[in-house]
């Protein structure tokens, strides 16, 4: 029997501080049961506050002056005790305090890099910059690791439970590394880039051995890592295409002693997953943010007794979902009930809007009588932006999100490789494209999406073409005083469409074996190789062996998708005659099912051929490079042998193409 879960919960906001990193959120140990935990954030200002909820309204504890920007904040404390000291990461340096705020640890760490990722346990101190982990004890080196990608997480099973030290290390490159002192244990490949890991049930289940990890393109698995080789315990497909998950936690929200995973995902999407009788998790509950989620934690926040999921998000905001019931008087009117407090709390805001809006008029009129004087100096405003540039490999195309702190005006988008920019569903933004010539300044496509009010998240999806590389530039234009812009560059490479593989030949040094179904994919490597080699002044000697039965074979793996292509866009070009017909006649019963079932779905038709621009000739244009790559390998150059194939696409017949295919040599 599956397991029902009924959530209603009240969002709060409590606080906003500066810009927030991924993990930089937690919740001190309560002093009794279901007694209400204060709350400890730090920021990009280099800032932390600790704060508690009084009468709803947050009181500080504690704020320290700023300082560098803090990339991890951490709980501490000896074993098997309340882990309420507070560790954060800024720069190279690791600083700690006490619940009350009081530093009592500055430690220089020997990194020439920044602090990514950091995890405590006891004495024993964990440390990752991109791509070196360290670890320390008592302060001091104990062991170093290179990794062979981006380290994105780290933690360590619990010392307490397997009296052995176990660090996991969550890299860019689809890998979990396991560590013994300096050496790698073993690897385990998952389903996409794991972007944070964390121990199931806060304790990593009663093995102490079980780990969750989320991956920046939204699934979400556990492992059991126990001493010899890990065990899958289950994964969860990203089948809403749902953002990226940057947090996680364990938590009984629902108050039926077992523990929810709480999850929070950089589409803004907080979620909560309870488990059924197989032990699989369930999606039970979601609530939307408007920007990313940068840490999750359970706990009670703003009253005892009553359990909340407390989300910071990156411009700054402390959020929770919270239990405490909202009070209804019913009535024909269904009015809201506002206690006293909570009117005080309104006539707060009120107030200090006012104060804000009266400050803000004085700054103004200030900058434009300076900028008037002779001596006038302005100063460029600085804002940060958070963006991710990722392969969806399902749909062969590629998300660009970009995040500012403030609303966002406009973003221009300028590639010099031909792109095309599908639609999103949650983007709101008017998109306008510019005229671009492509000969002189390899401009091949300006376009400007201009941002509703109040927007600070922008989700952008391209399609790109394989065997054309180079950049996508980004300039983006926040809602600020003085004009200003920042710009971001991402590689499109050269097969830009292709993923990762871990089983890789290591053979002989100074050599590289590359094997394909698709000859297409030989050619672009041995075009870019030469080209590179070329510009470097490198001697490469490249040799191939060309299988002629893997032509025929690439295409009959296009075959099920440029059929289905074809057909959706002829059931398209009905829609318009069908609907005619149908207001003639006034009814749909004189056509035949296969027309009357193209009118029935004619919304959905249209929204997925809408969603899927150019397929059809991104297919035909594989199939062409295939055909020209096949005979290229021969020596022989059929260009002019192409509007031919295209004939035949046009009146498509899969055992019609592969003869032409044969017979064109």
């Amino acid at each position: 029997m599956e397991l029902g879960l009924a959530l209603a919960l009240a969002r709060v906001d409590y606080v906003q501080v500066g810009v927030t990193s991924q993990k930089t959120m937690r919740l001190l140990p309560a002093s009794g049961r279901r007694a209400t935990q204060k709350v400890v954030i730090g920021d990009h200002d280099g800032v932390i506050t600790c704060f508690g909820i009084k009468k709803g309204e947050a009181m500080p504890v504690f704020k320290t002056l700023p300082g560098q920007r803090i990339t991890r904040l951490e709980l501490g404390g000896a074993l098997n005790t309340p882990q309420e000291k507070i560790f954060l990461a800024a720069g190279s340096e690791v600083r700690g305090f006490t619940k009350r705020g009081k530093q009592f640890l500055s430690f220089e760490t020997n990194l020439t890099e920044n602090i990514k990722a950091m995890h405590i346990s006891g004495a024993d101190l964990f440390l990752c910059a991109s791509y070196i982990y360290n670890h320390y004890c008592d302060c001091k080196d104990q062991h170093y690791y290179l990794s062979g990608d981006k380290i994105n997480d780290i933690l360590c099973l619990p010392v307490e439970k397997l009296n052995c030290i176990t660090p996991i290390l969550a890299c860019q490159d689809r890998v979990l590394r396991v560590l013994q002192g300096s050496d790698l244990l073993y690897e385990v490949e998952v389903p996409g880039p794991p972007s944070v890991l964390a121990l199931n049930n806060g304790n990593g289940g009663d093995s102490g051995e079980e780990v969750l990890f989320g991956t920046s393109d939204g699934k979400l698995g556990l492992i059991q890592f126990s001493r010899s080789s890990p065990v899958h315990k289950w994964e969860i497909r990203n089948d809403k295409k749902r953002g990226g998950i940057l947090c996680i936690d364990t938590f009984d929200i629902v108050g039926d002693g077992v523990k929810e995973l709480l999850i929070g995902r950089d589409d803004g999407m907080l979620e909560v997953y309870n488990f059924d009788s197989t032990n699989d998790p369930v999606l039970r509950y979601d609530h939307a943010l408007s920007e990313s989620i940068t840490s999750i934690q359970g706990g009670c926040v703003g009253k005892d007794g009553y359990d909340e999921i407390l989300a910071s998000t990156y411009s700054g905001w402390v959020t929770g979902l919270t239990t405490e019931p909202v009070n209804r008087e019913g009535g024909s009117g269904e009015e809201l009930k506002i206690s006293q407090e909570m009117q005080n709390k309104i006539s707060s805001l009120r107030s200090e809007l006012e104060h804000l809006q009266i400050k803000v008029l004085q700054e103004r009129e200030k900058y434009q009588q300076s900028s008037r004087s002779s001596t006038a100096v302005s100063a460029v405003p600085a804002f940060s932006v958070n963006d991710k540039f990722t392969l969806n490999k399902d749909d062969s195309s590629y998300s660009l999100i970009l995040e500012v702190q403030t609303a966002i005006d406009n973003v221009l988008i300028q590639s010099d490789v031909p792109i095309d920019l599908l639609d999103v569903d949650k983007n709101s933004a008017v998109v306008s494209f510019s005229g671009c010539d492509s000969e002189p300044n390899s401009n091949f496509l300006l376009a400007t999406y201009r941002c509703q009010a109040n927007t600070t998240r922008l989700e952008l999806k391209i399609r790109s073409i394989e065997g054309q590389y180079g950049i996508l530039q980004a300039y983006v234009t926040p809602r600020i005083q003085p004009k200003t812009c920042q710009v971001r560059q991402y590689q499109i490479k050269p097969l830009s469409l292709h993923q990762r593989t871990h089983s890789v030949d290591h053979d002989r040094k100074g050599e590289g074996f590359f094997k394909s179904d698709n000859i297409s994919t030989i050619s672009i490597l041995k075009d870019v190789l030469s080209k590179e080699a070329t510009k470097r002044k490198i001697n490469l000697n490249i040799s191939y062996d060309i299988n002629e039965i893997s032509v025929n074979h690439t295409l009959k793996l296009i075959h099920p998708k440029l059929e289905y292509q074809l057909l959706l866009a002829k059931k398209v070009q009905l829609i318009d005659a069908l609907k005619e017909l149908q207001v003639h006649e006034g009814n749909m019963d004189f056509l035949i099912p296969e027309y009357r079932c193209i009118l029935e779905e004619a919304d959905h038709l249209l929204e997925e051929y809408k969603k899927q621009p150019a397929h059809l000739e991104r297919l035909y244009g594989m199939i062409t490079d295939l055909f020209i790559d096949k005979f290229k390998f021969k020596g022989t150059n059929v260009k002019s042998k192409v509007p031919l194939l295209l004939e035949i696409l046009d009146s498509y017949d899969q055992n019609a193409l592969i003869t032409f295919f044969d017979a064109a040599a």
